[in-house]
C-alpha cells in the first residue's frame, strides 16, 4: 500500500507540479476508485482574480479554502457539477490546486456506472466535473483532511515532482473573466497523456 502524499505546505504552483503523477483515491463502501493525477491548476489566493478567495473574499462556499494545506475544498458550480481542490500553503492563505483530470486505474466499473455518458476510458475523468462524478466526490467531502480521511486521499507514488520536460504549462480553463490572470500559465499537465481535458494546448 502506498504512503499518503502529505506535502501540502508549499505554494500552489509547487504543489500543483508535485501532485502530477500521484494517485487520487476515493473509497466508497470499502471499494476503491482511483486514478493518476494528470492535470491540475494553481489558484493563488487574494491576488488571483480567478481564485474564489480573490481580494480576501470569504464566504460559506469557500471557507475551507482558508484551512491549512492538506484539506479538500469541494465546490458546486453551474447548479450541476462538483469540483475538487487541494488546499495548500498555510492557514488563512486561501490558496489551492484544482484537480482537473485523472488517468483511471482502479474501480473503472463503478466509474462507468456513474458516468453513463462515457464511451471510452479517456472520457471518464478528463475534466474536473467528470472526475468528481466518477469518484462520487461532492460537498459532503468539503473541508476533510486528506492526510487522515479514510474516504478520500492522495497516495504518494513519486518522491519528487516530474521533470520539467514532462510537464506542459498553459493558461487555466474557463477563467476569461479574470482579465490578465486568465493568461497566466497556471495549468499543468503531463505532456502527451490522453486523459487530460480538452483545454488549451501549447
Amino acid at each position: 500500500m502506498a504512503e499518503r502524499f502529505t506535502s501540502f505546505g508549499a505554494d500552489p504552483i509547487t504543489t500543483a507540479r508535485r501532485l502530477l503523477g500521484q494517485r487520487l483515491v476515493r473509497v466508497v463502501d470499502g471499494r476503491r476508485r482511483a486514478g493518476l493525477i494528470v492535470e491540475v491548476e494553481a489558484y493563488l489566493g487574494r491576488e488571483d482574480r480567478a481564485a474564489h478567495t480573490w481580494g480576501g473574499r470569504r464566504t460559506a462556499r469557500c471557507e475551507s479554502m482558508y484551512l491549512p494545506g492538506g484539506h479538500a475544498y469541494v465546490y458546486f458550480t453551474y447548479g450541476m457539477h462538483h469540483c475538487l481542490n487541494v488546499v495548500c500553503g498555510k492557514a488563512d492563505e486561501g490558496v489551492a490546486v484544482l484537480i482537473r483530470a485523472l488517468e483511471p486505474t482502479e474501480g473503472l466499473e463503478e466509474m462507468y456506472r456513474r458516468r453513463r455518458a462515457a464511451r471510452r476510458t479517456t472520457d471518464l475523468c478528463s475534466g474536473p466535473a467528470k472526475l468528481a462524478e466518477a469518484l462520487a466526490i461532492d460537498r459532503s467531502l468539503d473541508g476533510i483532511d486528506l492526510r487522515r480521511d479514510a474516504g478520500l486521499k492522495i497516495e504518494r507514488l513519486r518522491a519528487r515532482a516530474l521533470p520539467a520536460r514532462r510537464i506542459e504549462t498553459t493558461p487555466r480553463v474557463g477563467v476569461a473573466y479574470a482579465g490578465p490572470w486568465s493568461h497566466k500559465p497556471l495549468r499543468f499537465l503531463i505532456r502527451g497523456n490522453p486523459h487530460v481535458s480538452s483545454g488549451p494546448r501549447r
